[in-house]
């Protein structure tokens, strides 16, 4: 790999980071909020969840660097970037939703939107560079299992 190569995949992979970190940011004084509500069976202790998260945004900057570097067309590789930067977007908004508004209804509504956009991002990466899918399928199982938190949540509170 060229010193370029490795500096656009360090940019993607601390671009995707730096999301997840400025929702913490926004979100940290309200993750004692999450500690205090009823949970549904399975739900993980808190500590489980940044680092979780860590290696999801990684795997999703090494993800859309292999899309970058494919010899996809320019509209396709536009396209999955697209889709990329709006659940990345969709990501950052659900934590603002849940943890820092509190607002449990409407943040399984944005959860579930992720999820489809999650899906809708694999398939967009599997046409250009199926590696770049199989990179995202912790990220997806991960959501799913986020989405059955998030609704157990709303339920039980």
């Amino acid at each position: 790999m060229k010193r370029k190569q490795i500096t656009e995949l360090l940019i993607h992979i601390v671009s995707a980071e730096l999301v997840g970190a400025f929702a913490g940011l926004i979100s940290k004084h309200s993750f004692s909020f999450y500690q205090d509500l009823a949970k549904p069976p399975f739900s993980p202790p808190g500590w489980v969840f940044p680092v979780i998260w860590v290696i999801l945004y990684a795997l999703m900057g090494l993800s859309v660097f292999l899309i970058e570097t494919s010899g996809a067309e320019h509209r396709e590789k536009k396209k999955a970037f697209w889709i990329y930067g709006v659940q990345l977007f969709v990501n950052f908004l659900w934590s603002v939703v849940f943890f820092r508004l509190r607002l449990i209804p409407l943040s399984v509504a944005v959860i579930l939107l992720l999820l489809l956009l999650v899906i809708t991002m694999i398939i967009a990466f599997w046409k250009i560079r199926p590696a770049a899918a199989y990179i995202n399928v912790p990220y997806l199982l991960w959501t799913a299992f986020a989405v059955y938190l998030n609704i157990g949540v709303f339920l039980f509170n």
